[in-house]
């Protein structure tokens, strides 16, 4: 199940030319955790992900959605 975050990460990984096991290594998580991460697991661990994008120059951030209300 792919989403914005694990097509980012898998995209930026393949551009700099690094396995799985480089990213993860460079970011300091664990293989498993990448792997996850890309196949757009629901529940991860926010610093863990921002550990990984810190490479790419970017965060998990707020945006704001399609509708802008709160239920």
């Amino acid at each position: 199940m792919s989403n914005p975050l694990s097509i980012f990460v898998k995209t930026q990984r393949k551009l700099v030319k690094l396995s799985q096991e480089e990213l993860a290594f460079k970011a300091g998580v664990g293989l498993r955790f990448l792997r996850e991460l890309e196949q757009g697991k629901q529940t991860l661990r926010l610093d863990k992900v921002n550990q990984v994008l810190e490479l790419f120059g970017k965060q998990v951030g707020i945006t704001n959605m399609e509708d802008g209300h709160v239920d």
